[in-house]
């Protein structure tokens, strides 16, 4: 009977992978020519989360980031370019094979600076060409690899750090060893399912003396714990075959996250920094006897702040006196760790720094804000100014022409800046409309105002760019009201029938009619409002840290019925959607009709449709839960019944769904790995990857008047799939045709000075669309046998000007920049060329 089921169960998932890389190649087939932009903006870039550099050319050096993927420079950090886009982009560690290392690299996906947003990874990779390939080689379920550490003497022999998942029991966890280069693996030390590696070194001098750290720790949505009795520093002398603790001096009771560096120069010196019950014992500790015995040397703020989010330590490879540790600022010692200082002025939230191979005066760290590089030990730094990293929580966008794009990130505040510009969107054409987390970003629909927040609505902001003034306008308790709950990343909206109305969401859901000046309550607390998820200010474990991002029993989002302004919808993080028909006065709770959505699952977005008041998408994520299924319902009357529309073809768990305005089959999916169009209503799923990487999508947005997809990712900034009409066309019928012309916009000319490009070579610049007009046709199958051509002509049938086709199966998209046919000439002469006018144009396929 097992063997049945394991069967049954193995059949279904080889099901499952097989539909995902169905999805992937069909969709490349679909949607050919039909490609995404990039807009960064890279002038705040984002969270990176491992740096490493080459062994021997000292201009190579790769970095791992939270949802960017891998970056490779060949100029000591000058510039990058990506490397990962077709993989998981939250990367927990990047190594390099000593032995090959222009060769041999591997990855270790799955953040493992723990935060409440961090996304996820999927398992282990491997390329022996440089970056050009990939192959993955296992611990798919692993969720986070915390590191890597391949045998300079033996480059099959392969150690990984796997922390596990951070909302739930896993076996997969522990440290892990092979001996065939990744064919098998045996786990060499595990402790339980709760506790899992954190951090993994080999002596330099001696591989088979392997240092690892193990970390007891779990993150529930309302609280989050560090430390434990299993939490243990661990070290073998015989390549992993036996370990044991090596406590010596270390403080009594439970430990937390444990950082472990060798010191290359002199391996018998170690540092690792502690997490323990006393404050008075946490910090820096040094062993000078390869970790017999144990010094507590600093407790700083600067070394023990948030160890969950900062534990990464590092020694300078010619000096064991020079230690750098991660941390808020980032912090320096030059007396072996007796005293620190900051690191010069650079973004805060420092996770990795390292040491140039050949001069330890240049340095490099990683930060929520990128890359810094220094040249002076950290005195002053700079940042690397072409990572478009940047991690979108929303986009909104305007009716401006060109539109502007809105959003808030992670730890970078709110911006808005062009869909377009002269010579690329440079970063001097955004424009800081918030600081700390931002979310939510909304243009008001007629004037030209902006509302944006901070993290849990600790500010909310109407701002007035003309007068560069803003003001605070988010609602608060009144007399005799509990304390609002506002999630971290709280809930905003804004009427499609009444402009000056705005929304938000703690508790209850608030409504003003005069831009925030005054506010309304028109619910009751929408939430469970189970108190036992209410204790935040006990949330951290043996370090507390209630910063207000594990705020619980809260409405995360809004949405108002396009069709009708007493229609509202409200998805709390505790699992409730509900809703009202009559403006306020009423509110039903529809979730119970969800068959086969778990309890308690966060929904995380709701999408009131344009094609009937009945009509609405539901987006619930229960990853926090250690649940990392899809979910995303429609109903068509008001939430009595729901139907799924999520089928294998679609990987990961979605955040986001928009639905087209002209055609109700039309919809895009944002997952936890990337965009997911369908063409029929959900019966199946295509993976759109045409130079859109498989980052996580956390919104998307459809401009109205230019058709443009607008994509929100955590982690490679703003993403753009011009004019998406060609999309409300492809219909079964449309599709069974051999040949099938779209019917386009037109085209317009575009007379502008075209001044710009006042980026430097260093400098990302976002792409503009393009200008050319543009021929798209859709063809059943490959055109190989026989001739095709391509002509421009007037309204006469002259020909003006011959394109080259394209013949692909798909969408084929072919570009005229507008240069006519050249006239003929007699032989010695020469034609100047004036000015052109073009009453009309027609295309002709032979």
């Amino acid at each position: 009977m097992k063997k049945s089921i394991y069967a049954f169960l193995f059949s279904v998932i080889a099901l499952s992978v097989y539909a995902q890389e169905d999805a992937i190649t069909k969709g490349k087939e679909l949607f050919g020519d039909l490609k995404a932009r990039h807009i960064g903006p890279a002038l705040m870039s984002g969270r990176t989360t491992d740096i490493e550099l080459h062994p021997t050319n000292d201009r190579v050096l790769y970095i791992g980031t939270a949802g960017g993927g891998v970056w490779k420079s060949s100029n000591g950090g000058a510039t990058f370019n990506s490397i990962f886009d077709d993989y998981c982009q939250s990367i927990g560690a990047v190594e390099i094979d000593p032995s090959s290392p222009d060769n041999n690299i591997w990855v270790g996906t799955g953040e493992t600076w723990t935060r409440n947003s961090v996304s996820v990874g999927d398992g282990l990779y491997k390329t022996v060409d440089g970056g050009t390939n990939w192959i993955k080689m296992g611990f798919e379920k692993s969720e986070r690899i915390a590191g890597i550490q391949v045998n300079p003497k033996n480059p099959d022999e392969v150690y990984v750090a796997v922390l596990g998942p951070l909302w739930n029991d896993s076996e997969e966890r522990g440290l892990y060893k092979t001996t065939d280069g990744g064919k098998t693996w045996n786990k060499i030390l595990y402790v339980d399912k709760t506790t899992g590696c954190s951090d993994l070194t080999l002596d330099p001098n001696n591989p088979n003396i392997v240092y690892a750290s193990f970390w007891e720790f779990r993150r529930q949505p309302w609280s989050f714990s560090s430390g434990g009795a299993n939490s243990a520093l661990y070290k073998s002398i015989d390549g992993g075959k036996t370990f044991n603790k090596i406590h010596n001096g270390f403080p009594k009771g439970k430990l937390g996250r444990l950082a472990i560096a060798v010191a290359p120069s002199n391996s018998n010196i170690l540092y690792t920094v502690i997490e323990s019950e006393q404050d008075k014992d946490k910090g820096l500790y040094r062993s000078e006897d390869a970790g017999a015995n144990w010094k507590q040397l600093n407790n700083d703020f600067g070394i023990v702040v948030r160890p969950f989010y900062f534990s990464r330590i590092e020694v300078d490879p010619r000096n064991p006196d020079v230690v750098v540790k991660a941390g808020l600022f980032g912090s320096i010692s030059r007396d072996g760790g007796k005293t620190f200082k900051d690191l010069g002025p650079n973004h805060s939230d420092v996770h990795d720094i390292v040491f140039d191979i050949k001069n330890s005066d240049r340095m490099y760290a990683a930060t929520d804000g990128g890359v810094y590089r220094s040249w002076d030990g950290g005195t002053t730094l700079e940042i690397v100014e072409n990572l478009p990293l940047s991690q979108f929580y929303h986009v909104s966008v305007d009716n401006e022409e060109p539109y502007n794009v809105y959003g808030g990130l992670q730890d970078n505040g709110c911006w808005y800046g062009p869909s377009q510009s002269p010579g690329g969107i440079e970063a001097r054409d955004w424009r800081r409309i918030g600081v700390g987390d931002g979310y939510r970003v909304y243009p008001h629909p007629t004037k030209k105002l902006i509302y944006s927040e901070m993290q849990g609505a600790e500010s909310v902001w109407r701002y007035d760019p003309a007068k560069d003034q803003a003001k605070t306008v988010q609602p608060l308790a009144g007399k005799g009201d509990p304390k609002l709950r506002f999630n971290w990343n709280a809930a905003m909206a804004i009427s499609a029938s009444k402009p000056d109305r705005f929304y938000m969401g703690s508790q209850f859901v608030h409504r003003s009619e005069d831009m925030g000046e005054t506010w309304v309550k028109i619910s009751p607390d929408l939430t469970t409002n189970d108190p036992a998820k209410q204790n935040q200010e006990d949330s951290g474990g043996l370090s507390r840290d209630n910063s207000g991002a594990e705020n619980h029993c809260t409405i995360f989002t809004i949405a108002e019925s396009p069709l009708d302004e007493n229609i509202v919808w409200a998805g709390t993080d505790d699992g409730n959607l509900q809703l009202t028909k009559d403006g306020g006065k009423t509110w039903t709770n529809v979730v119970t009709n969800i068959m086969g959505l778990p309890k308690n699952t966060m929904a995380y977005h709701v999408e009131a449709s344009v094609f009937g008041k009945s009509i609405a998408y539901a987006v619930f994520t229960g990853y926090q839960t250690g649940d990392k299924n899809t979910y995303v319902y429609k109903t068509t009357d008001f939430g009595a019944t729901w139907k799924s529309i999520v089928t294998p073809e679609i990987y990961g768990f979605a955040r986001n769904i928009q639905e087209d305005y002209e055609n109700e089959n039309l919809l895009f999916l944002g997952t936890e790995f990337g965009l997911y169009i369908t063409l029929n209503g959900g019966k199946n799923w295509y993976k759109f990857t045409n130079n859109m990487p498989a980052a996580n999508v956390h919104f998307i947005e459809l401009n109205k008047k230019t058709n443009d997809l607008v994509i929100a990712t955590h982690g490679r900034g703003i993403i753009i799939i011009d004019d998406i009409s060609p999309l409300r066309q492809l219909t079964e019928e449309n599709m069974n045709k051999e040949l099938y012309f779209f019917t386009t916009k037109p085209t317009v000319i575009a007379e502008t000075n075209g001044f710009g490009g006042g980026s430097t070579e260093t400098q990302f610049v976002g792409n503009n669309p393009s200008r050319a007009a543009r021929i798209i046709y859709y063809l059943k199958k490959r055109h190989t046998f026989g001739k095709m051509s391509l002509e421009i002509q007037d309204l006469e049938g002259n020909t003006i000007a011959e394109l080259g086709p394209g013949k692909s199966k798909g969408i084929n998209v072919v570009e005229w920049n507008y240069n006519m046919k050249p006239p003929k000439v007699a032989t010695g002469k020469t034609f100047a060329f004036g000015g052109f006018h073009i009453s009309a144009c027609s295309c002709r396929h032979l």
